[in-house]
């Protein structure tokens, strides 16, 4: 089964990072899918994500048309900064796995969700 794995944490702190400091994590983040895609836990390599600030938000505006604004759609600390989906055989297994990744600065949780699957 597939889970997501949503890295959470406050754009702030990242974007505060020296380069070395960002190097270091990022070297710990690819040691981490070198770890896990060799066993075939690694169903997709994922994706870092800007920013929030850089995000647009579509939802419907007072007269049922879309109403677009900058940023995320609530002022958050906290926000999603990268995905990776996993194959494992269970949640327990998915959170064994995502309980790996390197909680760094910039990182204050990992989320763990089973994805959908409409076959």
């Amino acid at each position: 089964m597939k889970y997501a794995m949503l890295i959470c944490g406050d754009d702030r702190q990242w974007d505060a990072l020296s380069p070395a400091a960002e190097q270091d994590i990022m070297k710990q983040v690819y040691a981490w899918f070198e770890r896990w895609e060799p066993l075939g836990k690694i169903a997709d390599g994922g994706v870092e994500l800007q920013s929030g600030a850089t995000a647009k938000t579509v939802r419907a505006g007072a007269n049922g048309e879309p109403l677009i604004t900058d940023g995320p759609y609530l002022e958050l600390k906290e926000v999603v900064g990268g995905i990776v989906v996993l194959e494992c055989d269970d949640v327990d297994e998915a959170v064994r796995i995502a309980a790996t990744w390197p909680l760094a600065p910039g990182v204050s949780a990992v989320e763990v969700r089973p994805v959908v699957s409409r076959d």
